[in-house]
């Protein structure tokens, strides 16, 4: 009778353990030998089946490192990249353009991050940008320049979920190691101009990959989340072509109209700037 009672408790225990779930960005310029614009076309053969490659070793290592559930974005170029017909099958697969809180509401387990380039202007990032090539210039961040890594460590900071790997290139890699010192890193390729690299093989970027992810689950309890105190401000210059149109002119008391191609929000928080920018 003590036996069962011990093995119903310790049923009981596991039971009540949080379900770890691990929300994974993709992208496409930080993928291992993707080095070229024309590579980075969501139809693109070549770059599906490197990327798939990526992400499914991360699902594994994430599974290997102890996680309930991995939830995949398609977050390259309009959501169509990536395929059910190829994505492990454990994964499961996000399409299609998310809210400002890109679901974080849902308190995941952990962020992380496959494919990733550097923020816009970044020295040594290969097809470095922030957000869009075509239509964004620059974004700052309370003065300091930003792009996908550090405003999706804070979209997930808010909710207080940490961020615990990326892969891509080494100037993405140390854009987020500035932001989350703990979290695990695998460089798959070094920038040396915009459309020049040295890439690992696709065999050996998905080992490093696996390896980290799997690291990266085990180590969460070392990894805090990433805060940007309020007050908050979101600058973004657009390029040339994207100029802002006279709505976007109209004055409001939260967006300051810089220049002709910039606009900056205000908010007493992160999430309250960054849901007025998105807007």
């Amino acid at each position: 009778m003590r036996t069962l009672v011990l093995t119903l408790i310790a049923a009981a225990a596991l039971s009540a353990q949080p379900r770890k779930t691990v929300f994974l960005i993709t992208d496409a310029e930080g993928v291992a030998g993707v080095c070229r614009q024309d590579l980075t076309e969501p139809k693109d053969s070549e770059l599906r089946q490197l990327l798939t490659g990526e992400i499914n070793a991360a699902v594994e290592g994430f599974f290997d490192g102890g996680a309930d559930e991995v939830i995949v974005w398609d977050g390259h170029d309009g959501s169509q990249t990536l395929s059910a017909l190829t994505i492990h099958p454990r994964a499961k697969l996000l399409i299609g353009r998310l809210p400002a809180t890109m679901t974080f509401e849902k308190h995941y387990t952990a962020l992380a991050f496959v494919g990733q380039h550097a923020r816009a202007d970044r020295t040594g990032g290969i097809m470095a940008h922030s957000y869009s090539s075509l239509g964004i210039q620059t974004m700052q961040m309370n003065g300091k320049p930003v792009g996908e890594i550090e405003t999706q460590s804070a979209v997930a900071g808010a909710f207080d979920t940490p961020v615990i790997f990326l892969s891509g290139d080494q100037a993405a890699a140390d854009d987020l190691h500035a932001i989350v010192p703990n979290a695990q890193l695998a460089v798959v390729k070094q920038g040396y101009a915009n459309y020049t690299c040295l890439s690992l093989s696709a065999v050996s970027a998905r080992n490093l990959i696996r390896e980290h992810a799997r690291k990266g689950l085990q180590n969460l309890a070392a990894v805090k989340p990433y805060k940007v105190e309020g007050p908050v401000t979101i600058q973004i210059e657009r390029t040339t072509r994207n100029a802002l149109d006279m709505d976007a002119q109209q004055s409001h008391p939260d967006v300051e109209i810089i220049d002709a191609r910039t606009q900056r929000f205000h908010g007493n928080t992160f999430l309250e700037a960054w849901v007025r920018a998105r807007h």
